[in-house]
């Protein structure tokens, strides 16, 4: 049972500890306001004890997964002796390695002129021996075309002002050229593909 008459250092001890508990204490606090109210601190219900708030977690960041590490597609090294048969080809029937080590500039217009002639006639003959060709548009050049999303970028080359994503509508400007065929003659063993033209001397 409580003593009704607390001595005065109970109340002061008393009156220190409800100071702090009313600042520190919503509930503590409500009950004393009544109590000064009603003179009747058991008869006054007890407040209803105040919800903290619920205080979410954190999110913890969840690291995406480091993208697949694709691979290149390793790099074809191309032989170079099918080159080097081209070249000598075009230098035998075109003289083609010749014309193009001269100096044209001790050469008149006209005579530039005959010699790429004959270089002319040479490099048709060797391409169509050798090769078989086909444009690789096959509208007409200057007619207006209209590429299709997905079209094939190693074939057609966009120019002028590239902007957004296909279908591009334009101009074709050059058909272009695609080999269907290749005849090149073999080599035989120990063939040096390196010595394009043969040097000659006169006995």
């Amino acid at each position: 049972m409580t003593d009704p008459s607390p001595s005065f250092f109970k109340r002061v001890s008393l009156a220190f500890g409800s100071f702090f508990s009313t600042l520190s204490n919503p509930g503590y606090a409500a009950r004393v306001q009544d109590l000064r109210e009603h003179g009747d601190l058991a008869a006054a219900p007890a407040p209803a004890p105040v919800a903290k708030p619920a205080v979410k977690p954190t999110p913890v960041p969840v690291a995406k997964p480091a993208p697949a590490h694709v691979p290149l597609a390793p790099l074809k090294e191309a032989s170079p002796d099918a080159a080097l048969q081209l070249l000598a080809l075009l230098q035998r029937e075109a003289r083609l390695i010749d014309f193009t080590q001269e100096n044209l500039s001790e050469y008149t217009d006209a005579e530039v002129g005959g010699a790429a002639r004959v270089v002319h006639e040479g490099c048709v003959r060797v391409l169509r021996e050798h090769f078989t060709l086909a444009p690789v548009r096959p509208e007409a050049e200057d007619s207006r075309i209209t590429l299709p999303a997905g079209f094939d970028a190693r074939a057609v080359r966009l120019t002028g002002n590239v902007v957004g994503q296909a279908p591009f509508q334009g101009v074709l400007s050059h058909r272009g050229w695609r080999a269907t065929e290749v005849r090149l003659p073999k080599l035989a063993d120990g063939h040096d593909a390196s010595v394009l033209a043969q040097a000659e001397v006169e006995l």
